[in-house]
């Protein structure tokens, strides 16, 4: 991936301490970072905490950034790792589970199929989840990241990860049908 001539310029400046092209760059990134933040965190104050933190270590380590990679790629590692380091401080991991507890069953899986969602009702109740299995669903889910990954970001069992993935699993499927019921006209 190729970095745009004028990112890149930016991102030269930025490194000499040019003030404007650093609020050039976070003008033009900031709506992305914030959007990122703001999944991983569970009020809009956090997330800009995270944003503010991220964007300083952003500028700190900008020489670090390797113009073979994707600028943004590495702008948004730099805010999930800020979200994580702010989880950690904050919760400690308080739903955590063995996977033998909370495997779904086959008729669960067959009754998540029959659901269909519009992206509001998907994030609304992603939102929802319970801060421990919900950052791991969107770690894995969202941002691909595997459940090894995950095991040494959160400094959890690999086995915890998989089985809060389960968890926000059956979370999700549970309140994605408790909507349909709602949103089905009765007769």
């Amino acid at each position: 991936m190729s970095v745009e001539p004028e990112i890149l310029d930016l991102i030269e400046k930025s490194k000499e301490g040019n003030r404007r092209a650093q609020f050039d760059l976070y003008g033009r990134f900031s709506g992305l970072l914030f959007s990122v933040a703001l999944r991983y965190t569970n009020t809009k104050i956090d997330a800009e905490d995270v944003v503010q933190t991220a964007w300083v270590k952003i500028f700190s380590n900008l020489n670090s950034f390797s113009q073979n990679n994707s600028f943004e790629g590495w702008m948004r590692r730099i805010v999930v790792n800020t979200a994580i380091t702010l989880y950690r401080r904050n919760k400690k991991h308080a739903n955590q589970a063995d996977i033998e507890d909370v495997l779904a069953t086959p008729a669960d899986i067959e009754a998540s199929k029959e659901c269909d969602f519009t992206l509001e009702e998907l994030e609304k109740a992603i939102s929802q989840m319970p801060e421990g299995y919900g950052l791991v669903f969107k770690l894995y889910v969202i941002d691909g990241y595997k459940h090894k990954e995950i095991s040494k970001m959160l400094e959890i069992e690999v086995s915890t990860s998989k089985s809060q993935l389960s968890r926000a699993k059956k979370y999700l499927q549970s309140v994605l049908c408790k909507m349909e019921q709602v949103a089905k006209p009765r007769k």
